[in-house]
């Protein structure tokens, strides 16, 4: 039998998170075999895809396959996503595994995106100085930037570039041997996780490369097909679902720690993406943010449930945006800097944005 909680009116004092979190304990029960289920079935689908960009005839195919397995991969990753947060199954090292093997394909490694994801974007989520994912610019920094430098800001935040924001800056950057400059920590383990993926990609590079030889294809259409393209396209998947996220005019970001928390950056700095035709179950649910972000430890497959919840309990608290490519393209246009005193967004030039709904 459910605990029945009461709503908090939206003019009323949001509670601590802890309390916040203690609505969800009931939903948040992990499940080993679900969690093995779901792996299984996905790398099945991976595999059954990168065979039909091997061995299907008809170009339009294998670009069909080929976008579908890219896909796959953010599949696969937002799998091992839960199990680096410890949420996919209640052992573990199990998990710790089960992470390294599902971020195999998307050339991540497990230990990097850890310290990057779940300790600094997690514990700081739009603090500026300590979260560094999409974290905006202001005015005076833009301008201070290089013009190399003020190139690639418009294009990061251009309609085009959530996948070269995400390829140079977070993937490149921080979680293939980042140096010094981007991971002050060095561990064993980062140089391990990092050397892990870089022979798993090659390999399946190679392993390309002889099935071209073997069947008598391009070896350059095959690369591209079976290799290539599906690591662009989840590159540009995971960047874009992750600008989409935390990026809102509705959503705030800070400078001030203090004024951060008291602002209860859990339940504020997130956006709860909804779509038509259930394809964020497709996505596994990690569309539903806001109650990640609320209690990391919620498996992918309560978080449907655990988003109501909270939307039920916080009224008018929740920023909630039904996709369309129209808004989409107004976020972009209106999200470029952001003015951390008056806490709105501006464009290039430093004039406020106006909302977007």
């Amino acid at each position: 039998m459910e605990t029945k909680f009461t709503p908090i009116a939206p003019d009323a004092e949001l509670p601590h998170r802890k309390i916040i979190r203690s609505w969800l304990i009931p939903i948040s029960q992990q499940n080993t075999f679900r969690a093995f289920l779901l792996l299984f079935v996905d790398y099945t689908l991976l595999l059954t895809l990168l065979a039909g960009t091997i061995f299907l005839s008809a170009w339009w195919l294998k670009l069909i396959c080929a976008l579908v397995a890219g896909f796959v991969i953010g599949r696969l990753f937002i799998i091992g996503h839960d199990a680096c947060h410890q949420s996919l199954t209640p052992h573990r090292k199990l998990n710790k595994w089960i992470g390294r093997i599902a971020f195999l394909p998307a050339v991540s490694p497990y230990s990097l995106w850890d310290v990057g994801h779940n300790v600094v974007h997690h514990g700081f989520t739009n603090l500026k100085g300590m979260d560094f994912v999409w974290c905006p610019k202001t005015k005076e920094e833009y301008d201070a930037l290089s013009p190399m430098g003020r190139f690639m800001e418009r294009v990061y935040r251009g309609p085009l570039g959530a996948g070269i924001y995400y390829i140079v800056e977070i993937w490149w950057n921080r979680m293939m041997f980042p140096g010094k400059g981007y991971m002050g920590t060095q561990r064993k383990v980062f140089f391990w996780d990092g050397l892990l993926v870089s022979i798993f990609g090659l390999a399946w590079l190679g392993g390309v490369v002889y099935a071209a030889h073997a069947t008598g294809q391009s070896v350059l259409m095959l690369v591209a097909f079976s290799w290539l393209i599906p690591l662009l396209f989840w590159f540009y998947m995971i960047g874009f679902v992750v600008y989409i996220q935390h990026t809102h005019t509705r959503v705030v970001w800070h400078d001030n720690r203090a004024v951060w928390a008291k602002a209860q950056p859990f339940v504020s700095t997130t956006v709860h993406m909804m779509f038509r035709l259930k394809f964020g179950t497709l996505m596994h649910h990690i569309m539903e943010h806001t109650a990640h972000h609320v209690d990391m430890s919620i498996p992918l497959y309560k978080l449907k449930k655990a988003q109501k919840t909270l939307e039920d309990m916080l009224p008018s608290r929740i920023v909630i945006q039904m996709f369309s490519w129209s808004w989409y393209f107004r976020t972009v246009k209106a999200c470029k800097l952001y003015n951390y005193q008056e806490r709105y967004w501006t464009d290039f030039d430093g004039n406020k944005s106006p909302d977007v709904v």
